[in-house]
């Protein structure tokens, strides 16, 4: 997958972008979780679900926020991460401005970021958040939340307890015309590192249920 380098608001950010044959395919990007941890691009959860969509026929980009690897700049506690992931939207939108749909998908702080984001970019039809930090981050801002979506979860999660996670689910599900599917993988940790069949799995069976067009691959 070709490697790319884009504008942010604070320089340069690298990322890997797989680009669909397909003409008028969905758009899908996909972020990493807290850079203060070891969180990059290449986190085994970001990676796989990265594929999940490539392999079903998406433009997918996954990237490095700002002081991440090659990316310029350094962390800003979430704003700026927010700020270069609209920055990777717009350049994905640029290169797709037929995408039949729009998909945001985050692990832990990346799906912090992305709920975010799906709050300020109404196009975005759909989001995969794995293993939202609720316990952690304030989600209160999602009222309402504005597309459906996908929260997977690890039951036996060391840092994020399952029922904050729960909670969260259920309030977005509460709303109006919103459909959340709660999906919890039976002895996960928060990393899924020996249930990563498992995670690539569900991911993809959720996509194949929800994609509007699927285009041939």
């Amino acid at each position: 997958m070709p490697e790319i380098i884009f504008n942010g608001p604070s320089g340069r950010l690298e990322g890997r972008y797989q680009h669909s044959r397909e003409p008028g395919a969905p758009i899908a990007l996909v972020l990493h979780p807290d850079p203060r941890y070891g969180g990059t691009m290449n986190n085994k959860v970001v990676y796989n679900v990265f594929h999940a969509f490539a392999q079903r026929g998406f433009s997918v980009l996954r990237f490095n926020f700002r002081g991440v690897g090659r990316s310029q700049g350094g962390f800003d506690n979430g704003q700026g991460e927010l700020a270069d992931a609209a920055a990777a939207l717009d350049w994905m939108q640029t290169y797709n401005p037929n995408a039949s749909a729009c998909w945001i998908a985050g692990f832990s702080f990346g799906a912090w970021i992305g709920m975010q984001l799906l709050m300020r970019r109404p196009e975005i039809s759909a989001f995969i958040s794995v293993a939202p930090p609720a316990n952690m981050y304030d989600f209160t801002f999602l009222a309402p939340c504005p597309a459906s979506g996908m929260i997977l979860h690890g039951s036996d999660d060391q840092l994020v307890p399952e029922a904050d996670v729960v909670k969260l689910s259920d309030r977005l599900a509460n709303q109006k015309g919103i459909k959340v599917a709660f999906q919890s993988i039976k002895g996960a940790s928060h990393f899924f590192e020996d249930h990563m069949p498992q995670l690539t799995t569900t991911v993809g069976s959720y996509i194949d249920a929800n994609m509007v067009t699927p285009p041939e691959v």
